[in-house]
C-alpha cells in the first residue's frame, strides 16, 4: 500500500499541490502536518508511521517534506528500510523499492557519513592546534584557596548544613563538592 505524507511550514501555505501529487501517485491514505521542518514533533508523520507495515511504501512530494536534515532523512529512511518499508520521493524520483533508488539513497548516506567524518577531523585538528598553543579544554581548575572551595569545606566540616543544601547554595553538584573537599589549601 502507498501511504502519503505532506507537510507545509506555515498556515499560510497550502497542502493542495502535495495532496494532488500524492493522490496521482496512487496513495491510499495521506497524512499531513503544518509544522516547521525543524520541529521534532509531527503528529501526522507519527500517524503515518503507525499505519505503515512491511511491504508498504511511504511517499512524499519532495525529500525536504520528510527530513529535518540530511542526517535525519537518512536515519528515517534507514529505519523504514529495516522494517521492510519502502520510500518514494516524487519530485526527486527516488524509489528505494528499486535498485536505482537504493543506489541513490546509499550515495546520499555515504555523503552524509563523509560530511560527519570531515567535521570530526576538523574538530580534532582544532583541538590539537589549541593544545600546541598551550590551551587546555574544559573548565579552569579551582585552587584549594578559592573562596567557593573554602566556603564548601567550612560548611561541610561544621556538619550543620545538609550536603544537598550546601550544593544548592553554592550551585554545584555533589561530585563537585567532594572534588572541592579533596583539594588542599595552599
Amino acid at each position: 500500500m502507498l501511504i502519503g505524507y505532506a507537510r507545509v511550514s506555515t498556515t499560510e501555505q497550502t497542502l493542495a499541490l502535495q495532496r494532488d501529487a500524492l493522490k496521482s501517485a496512487g496513495c491510499a491514505k495521506i497524512f499531513t502536518d503544518t509544522a516547521s521542518g525543524s520541529t521534532t514533533e509531527r503528529k501526522g508523520l507519527d500517524e503515518a508511521f503507525s499505519q505503515l507495515r512491511a511491504g508498504d511504501v511511504l511517499v512524499v512530494w519532495r525529500l525536504d517534506r520528510l527530513g529535518r536534515s540530511l542526517r535525519h532523512l537518512i536515519e528515517t529512511i534507514t529505519a523504514l528500510n529495516d522494517q521492510g518499508i519502502g520510500f518514494k520521493s516524487l519530485t526527486e524520483q527516488i524509489d528505494t523499492t528499486t535498485s536505482g533508488g537504493k543506489l541513490i539513497f546509499h550515495i546520499f548516506g555515504a555523503l552524509a557519513e563523509f560530511e560527519r567524518d570531515i567535521i570530526r577531523e576538523r574538530t580534532q585538528a582544532g583541538l590539537q592546534a589549541a593544545r600546541a598553543r598551550g590551551r587546555k579544554g574544559g573548565r579552569p581548575k579551582l585552587s584549594g584557596t578559592d573562596r567557593k572551595v573554602e566556603l564548601a569545606r567550612k560548611l561541610y566540616e561544621e556538619r550543620k548544613t545538609p550536603i544537598n543544601d550546601i550544593c544548592r547554595g553554592l550551585n554545584i553538584s555533589r561530585a563537585t563538592l567532594y572534588r572541592y573537599l579533596k583539594t588542599r589549601p595552599s
